[in-house]
């Protein structure tokens, strides 16, 4: 389907155009019209589908036609990247129609602080920003919300996993109880259709299904503990030419770590967190955009919605938790009809995650054990029962029907990313 025939103004179709976008991608082509026709949405698909055009195509349709003496329509994101990006969007589509916007996020220094509560103060077409950041302008008393027609919850997902919740439903009190809300996620647990009870109105729902990763990705899965696999890395990108590889932890503790054994061996490496600061980030990121080295380690912060283009690598230094971020964290690499190569590593205590992999893609991987013949000693065998935690004992006097998880585990409440709105 070819933008043009959506019910959109001129002025929006020259600004698409002028991004270089061709045809509607499935989101898009299910989510705009429901948009125009201002029906609340809940949306989920996965990263690369096209999500942030396919709400913001149809909201600047709608705002920069409105008469909108403040905020026209506040995007919420959980990360400074993605707030960075879809403001970088919004400036490209917004050249045409007119369209004001400012991303509003932690980390920065007293200017830019100074910018945001202008922005906030006199008003807007669209505020992106993240919930800690904006929470602490909402409280200084200056912030008017009044105005505001249409809510966005971008990565939904990922800000209920950062305990996010109460500082959404908390900014959510300072919008009008009439308003279209949207909410894109690219998985959709439990918590995400709770959320939507609370706050959607007889919402449409748009379900992509995980797409499988893409042919061209060479999907390559190591046994290796963790002191083997950075010497095993090094191996395996002996033979490439040049490389330009995002590292994946899943623990920001260990992402400097990584980057100074990096270094040690020869690999120019930099490294990204949300411990880091934000002009720091942002100077790695651009750097590394820019080919000024070649390895960035990074936390999960950059495996949704972020651009970057022409990886030949991604490196799960560590198997992620939940199926899907491996499905994202891997789509960073082969896009635009490119190849690549996707290296996860596999200890002991990770085996069980590989199982979960194997159930989403319906196959068993190939696991490859290489580190004896490299000298490096005997990779850890393929035992996901054995390294599988006990469940839990119950304890003596428990009656059948009592309370439980389900699971054999204790209830943990998600941890936030984030301790507190400056961070944010």
């Amino acid at each position: 389907m070819n933008f043009d025939e959506f019910e959109l103004h001129e002025d929006v179709i020259n600004a698409v155009e002028s991004m270089n976008y061709k045809q509607a991608t499935p989101i898009q082509e299910q989510a705009i019209p429901y948009i125009l026709d201002g029906k609340d949405l809940l949306a989920c698909a996965q990263t690369g589908t096209g999500k942030t055009a396919a709400y913001l195509i149809p909201i600047l349709d709608k705002v920069a036609h409105q008469s909108n003496i403040h905020t026209g329509a506040l995007i919420l994101v959980p990360t400074r990247e993605l707030a960075v990006q879809i403001d970088q969007q919004i400036q490209g589509l917004g050249y045409f129609v007119g369209a004001t916007s400012i991303a509003v996020y932690g980390g920065n220094k007293g200017p830019e602080w100074d910018q945001q509560k202008k922005a906030l103060t006199q008003g807007a077409d669209i505020i992106i920003a993240t919930p800690g950041r904006l929470i602490a302008h909402l409280q200084l008393g200056y912030v008017n919300f009044g105005d505001i027609k249409h809510l966005v919850l971008d990565e939904a997902d990922r800000m209920l996993d950062m305990g996010f919740l109460s500082d959404i439903l908390k900014i959510m009190s300072f919008l009008p109880a009439q308003r279209q809300t949207l909410m894109f996620s690219a998985t959709m647990p439990s918590k995400i259709n709770e959320l939507a009870k609370r706050i959607l109105k007889n919402p449409e729902e748009i379900r992509l299904a995980v797409s499988r990763p893409a042919d061209r990705i060479d999907q390559q899965f190591y046994l290796a503990s963790d002191e083997q696999k950075l010497p095993l890395l090094l191996h395996l990108l002996s033979q490439v030419q040049s490389t330009s590889m995002v590292l994946f932890t899943s623990r920001k503790s260990t992402v400097e770590p990584i980057v100074h054994s990096l270094r040690k061996l020869g690999m120019d490496a930099h490294g990204i967190s949300s411990d880091s600061e934000q002009a720091d980030r942002e100077i790695v990121l651009r750097n590394f955009k820019n080919r000024q080295f070649p390895v960035l380690v990074a936390t999960d912060v950059l495996s949704r919605g972020i651009d970057i283009d022409n990886l030949s690598h991604v490196v799960n230094y560590d198997v992620p938790r939940d199926p899907e971020d491996y499905v994202h964290r891997i789509g960073r690499t082969a896009r635009a009809e490119s190849k690549g190569t996707a290296i996860t590593f596999i200890n002991e205590q990770d085996q069980k995650y590989v199982l979960k992999i194997e159930r989403l893609f319906e196959k068993e991987l190939e696991k490859k054990s290489v580190t004896k013949e490299l000298g490096l000693g005997e990779a850890p065998a393929f035992e996901p029962k054995r390294f599988k935690p006990p469940g839990r004992k119950k304890p003596s006097g428990s009656k059948e029907g009592s309370r439980s998880t389900g699971s054999g585990q204790k209830r943990r409440k998600p941890k936030k990313e984030f301790n507190n709105p400056s961070q944010a």
